[in-house]
């Protein structure tokens, strides 16, 4: 008598139907109230504020900032978070009791910690040890667990230990950064950028300027703008001791950095998964201390204080701007304010911290002070 498998294959006997269904009702009333309390934050959260940053009347150029500090975790990485939760929640990826664990330099992880504690999920941040002591207790504060490396390189590796050990999952920021969110539309940040300027006098803007943590939000801007058609082109500006600036000139995805970068939430010892070189027009290689002075000449201009990243992001929108009066164009430039200058009072507003950097941040504050009085960008010497 011959053998068969279940299904009578090579037999000539009627082949059966194999039927294995793992139909789990339990975990698929959790799923669903997981993901409805995830959508509900979105609409209880009002869309983030267009703040116009002052330039003299007569230059015909808009400067502004989408201030992403005004979400619920207070930066714009929770509308991260929460693409990245709804993307594993209907992936299929996150359970019931299991942790979620993510590797962050902070506010990803205060952002995740909260979604996290929103569906009833235990949270995990592997994170550098030299992350700021606001970003660790806004991370508690969320119900998350701080677990700290000595090597920022040493982050992704001990992310996938750690969720291998506990079962849980590791999110994966910086390669799922630019898949999570709909691109095309769905009230990401390009949409909503768009909306907010159509009644201003310039509502396509000339330049976008988004600074590259995970690369996601650069990759998110620049397919909307090729999606919808329009003219503006995207600046990526990148930080000292970052990759992504020398990874785009050189066309090598796989460049690497010794340590990493002093502004927080953005630059990266290698280039991430989730960063599309071929969609970004331009990239700048901003001095740390360049970012330091433009957070505080926001403060000076607007009343708010912005973290490190906002200060990257706006120096090169000055910079543009400075390009623009020079050639005496009109228009409008877009750049983040990623999040609150409270979280780095210890860091990028401490004197002492930039002395023991040894950071010298006046003849970058004399650039900006010269480009907002005469209209003429003179870069700093030594």
């Amino acid at each position: 008598m011959s053998t068969t498998d279940a299904t009578g294959a090579g037999t000539g006997r009627t082949a059966v139907t194999v039927d294995v269904d793992r139909t789990d009702a339990a975990y698929r009333a959790w799923l669903k109230e997981a993901v409805r309390k995830v959508q509900a934050d979105a609409n209880r959260s009002a869309d983030t504020h267009l703040l116009r940053f002052p330039l003299p009347e007569d230059w015909g150029i808009d400067l502004y900032l989408k201030d992403e500090s005004t979400h619920p975790t207070g930066s714009l990485k929770h509308r991260l978070a929460r693409s990245l939760f709804l993307y594993a929640l209907c992936n299929g990826w996150v359970r019931p009791g299991r942790p979620v664990i993510e590797a962050s330099s902070g506010s990803t992880a205060v952002s995740e910690a909260y979604f996290a504690k929103l569906i009833g999920v235990p949270f995990i941040a592997v994170m550098p040890r030299t992350t700021s002591p606001e970003k660790c207790r806004l991370i508690e504060f969320h119900g998350g667990e701080c677990h700290f490396v000595d090597d920022p390189m040493k982050m992704y590796e001990e992310s996938a230990a750690l969720a291998e050990r506990t079962g849980g999952h590791y999110m994966d920021q910086f390669t799922y950064a630019e898949r999570a969110t709909d691109w095309r539309g769905n009230n990401n940040i390009a949409e909503s950028m768009y909306q907010q300027l159509r009644l201003e006098r310039y509502p396509e803007p000339a330049w976008i300027v988004a600074t590259a943590g995970t690369g996601g939000t650069s990759a998110t801007i620049a397919r909307y703008v090729h999606y919808m058609q329009h003219d503006t082109r995207v600046c990526v500006p990148d930080p000292e001791n970052s990759v992504f600036f020398d990874g785009w000139t050189r066309n090598d995805p796989d460049i690497t950095g010794d340590c990493g970068s002093r502004i927080e939430g953005i630059g990266r010892p290698r280039m991430e998964p989730s960063f599309v070189p071929g969609a970004i027009d331009r990239m700048m290689k901003v001095p740390d201390a360049a970012s330091v002075a433009a957070c505080r000449a926001l403060e000076a201009a607007i009343g708010r204080k912005a973290g490190g990243s906002t200060g990257t992001g706006l120096w090169s929108a000055l910079k543009i701007v400075s390009e623009m009066v020079a050639e005496g164009r009109t228009g409008s430039v877009v750049t983040l304010l990623c999040d609150p200058g409270d979280r780095y009072l210890d860091k990028y507003y401490s004197d002492d911290w930039l002395a023991a950097q040894g950071l010298d941040i006046a003849p970058y504050a004399k650039t900006i002070e010269t480009l907002l009085t005469t209209g003429v960008w003179r870069e700093p010497t030594a």
